[in-house]
């Protein structure tokens, strides 16, 4: 899940094709649904993101009252109005009347905190929680960003790796080379430096046995001469979330698919291609949908479809991870250039899970 944020940007107004009474008001390359002539191109508003959580007073100044997601009807979520993708709101607060928002689009100002919304926390499933411990030598994944909200991270033409993204739930392996301690959590502990202790009935730690990670990072920290390698992957299956790849996440051999490398060397934190570092077979990878020049269009057009990781194609595709091929830095995100573009069709599916 990407980091949030609450910004004003300056939009771009588009007519609504279907409705006279509305417009669409775009962010990067989202597309917020507005009510006719409430902006004009070149405005400045504030965006609230998919995911968000608003607090109750803002939720009936926005006249929003009961048509947000989530059992207190409060949470930001991708919609179709009228036949197009409304993803995120636009809006001007009360609160920030005084505020000059095309000066704070301009210094990026964060109004999260200043209008009390929050980010969405998943519900934790009783087979992916688990007692915890302190882990500060933990190697944690970082929040990916949506390549629709910040479409300049990649340069057109750039060379680029479009691996599909897999609707699981990230489980985190770092193997200590010095003496061969296992360290495995969720995306949401590590992130909190905190790992799950070893329990056989815990997901993560039966796809990290199922699969023999401990010994495929071993492996890969000797070759490497790595103090300390990390192995993130996905972790799928019935009973996971609702979409299983044809997998039984209640299984001993729950699916499991690589999808990035970082080691330790010599006190740097290197991150790595999975298939430029590993033998082949050695554990399964998430599927390698496109390598070559960076083109927006063919980005998206890979994000929908249906999945590849069945061999089936079996449910539709949540989307794809773009990364370059040469590892970088963004100064777009301030990190890794490491993007996610999403399916409309994964976004307004019925019956959705969003465990973490």
């Amino acid at each position: 899940m990407s980091t949030l944020r609450v910004t004003a940007e300056v939009l771009t107004v588009h007519p609504h094709p279907n409705a006279d009474a509305l417009e669409l008001a775009q962010v990067g390359l989202y597309r917020a649904v507005v009510a006719k002539g409430a902006y004009r191109t070149g405005d400045a508003a504030v965006y609230i993101p998919e995911q968000a959580v608003l607090p109750a007073e803002l939720v009936d100044e926005l006249g929003l009252t009961g048509r947000l997601a989530g059992k207190a009807s409060d949470r930001v979520k991708a919609v179709r109005l009228r036949g197009e993708l409304s993803q995120g709101i636009v809006c001007r607060p009360g609160a920030l009347a005084d505020t000059d928002l095309t000066r704070a689009a301009a210094v990026g100002t964060d109004f999260a905190e200043a209008l009390g919304i929050t980010k969405w926390a998943p519900p934790v499933p009783t087979t992916m929680d688990g007692d915890v411990e302190s882990a500060p030598d933990l190697l944690p994944w970082v929040d990916i960003e949506n390549l629709q909200r910040y479409p300049g991270i990649f340069e057109p033409g750039e060379p680029v790796v479009l691996t599909e993204k897999l609707h699981g739930t990230a489980c985190l392996l770092t193997l200590h080379a010095e003496d061969g301690r296992a360290q495995v959590s969720s995306k949401g502990y590590g992130s909190k430096g905190l790992a799950l202790k070893e329990d056989p009935r815990n997901l993560y730690w039966r796809a990290v046995h199922g699969h023999g990670l401990p010994a495929v990072a071993e492996r890969l920290a000797k070759r490497l001469g790595a103090r300390r390698v990390g192995l993130f992957g996905e972790v799928y299956g019935a009973g996971v979330q609702d979409l299983a790849y044809g997998a039984d996440g209640r299984s001993e051999t729950v699916g499991y698919a690589l999808f990035d490398v970082s080691a330790d060397i010599d006190g740097q934190i290197h991150w790595l291609d999975p298939a430029e570092v590993l033998e082949p077979g050695e554990v399964p990878l998430v599927p390698r949908l496109y390598a070559g020049p960076y083109d927006l269009d063919a980005v998206l057009a890979h994000a929908s479809g249906r999945e590849t990781v069945s061999g089936r194609e079996t449910h539709l595709r949540e989307g794809v991870v773009i990364r370059p091929a040469t590892e970088r830095y963004s100064p777009v995100v301030g990190g890794r250039a490491i993007a996610k573009a999403v399916s409309p069709a994964y976004l307004t599916r019925k019956g959705g899970t969003e465990y973490e």
